[in-house]
């Protein structure tokens, strides 16, 4: 096979990409000026070494946490100051991240980063760089051409219309930052939307309005959901289609879900998943659950990486056959 990108052999062939939202607990984005290595998490050829080591023995101790990076912005950011995003699982049921974001002198940012991974007292060192940003919602395009240049190819030209059209004419309410790779390039272009934590994917000009107003049938951004960081994979397939008969207001509600059943004969892709989402508006007056179950419906064949004489790999494709709600 030529050269060809991951992403258009995995549309192409049909691979649905719900369930392809990672599910962690903490997000730490830091602000790092390209290029970036493919190995950045790795050794301190981007960050410095102190913070890869401290994000590498978090992670060792079991911590959900997806570290990432993202592009200085030249109207946002500062020389040798450096910007942080932190956002958190407040409870256990929940509708978005808690956020938390400075601007430290570069000098400190490892003894921010440790203070926030760490949960120390010393965070109140950083009261005078906390920056008061919950309102805004973060966009999060992933540009990071060198783990796979489909990424590059695909999402700068949607990172660019965003920023420069959907950003000034939310009067403050959006930003748009190049990120580096959290996986699914094979659905490029791909974005992760903050603070709610919802993964996107196959991004178009065309469903960019939809995706940023929320003014529209929520159902026509079903081809492009890859899932929601607070559930976890089947889940993910259960919630798409409870949004989609739900409408807009499910997004606001706390949720949480759990496996019932699950087929036993193959741990990481199973024939068959029972879950349960149970949900509730902010003040209580909306509640009820959800039952699923999830079946695989075939298989289809995909690339996980873009060049040349890359392998296909056959991969299940999953449906909801049964979903009742149960109040």
């Amino acid at each position: 096979m030529s050269h060809c990108f991951c992403s258009v052999v995995s549309k192409a062939n049909g691979e649905d990409l719900i369930g392809w939202a990672h599910n962690f607990d903490r997000y730490l984005l830091i602000e790092m000026p390209l290029p970036w290595s493919e190995d950045l998490w790795e050794k301190g050829d981007v960050l410095p070494q102190a913070v890869v080591d401290k994000i590498k023995q978090v992670k060792a101790s079991g911590t959900s946490l997806e570290p990432l990076v993202f592009c200085p912005d030249q109207e946002y950011s500062h020389p040798d100051y450096t910007r942080i995003l932190y956002y958190d699982r407040p409870a256990q049921q929940f509708a978005q991240f808690r956020k938390q974001e400075f601007v430290v002198p570069t000098a400190k940012l490892t003894d921010l980063v440790t203070a926030l991974l760490d949960s120390s007292e010393h965070i109140s060192e950083f009261e005078s760089c906390r920056q008061n940003s919950d309102r805004i919602r973060e966009f999060f395009v992933c540009t990071h051409g060198n783990v796979d240049a489909a990424c590059a190819k695909f999402g700068f030209p949607i990172y660019r219309k965003l920023r420069s059209e959907y950003v000034p004419a939310s009067h403050g309410n959006l930003r748009v930052w190049r990120v580096s790779h959290f996986g699914g390039h094979q659905f490029a272009p791909t974005l992760i939307d903050f603070p709610e934590g919802r993964y996107w994917g196959r991004l178009e000009p065309e469903m960019l309005d939809l995706l940023v107003w929320r003014q529209g049938k929520v159902s026509e951004l079903r081809p492009f959901y890859r899932g929601w960081a607070g559930l976890g994979w089947v889940e993910q397939i259960a919630e798409r289609e409870i949004w989609m008969q739900e409408g807009w207001d499910w997004i606001n509600y706390l949720k949480i879900g759990k496996t019932l059943a699950i087929d036993s004969s193959d741990e990481d892709y199973p024939d068959w998943v029972e879950v349960r989402i149970d949900f509730t508006s902010v003040d209580g007056s909306v509640s009820g659950a959800y039952e699923a179950r999830i079946e695989a419906k075939g298989t289809v064949k995909t690339m996980w990486t873009s060049g040349k004489d890359q392998p296909l790999w056959e991969v299940k494709q999953y449906c909801v056959n049964r979903l009742n709600r149960v109040d």
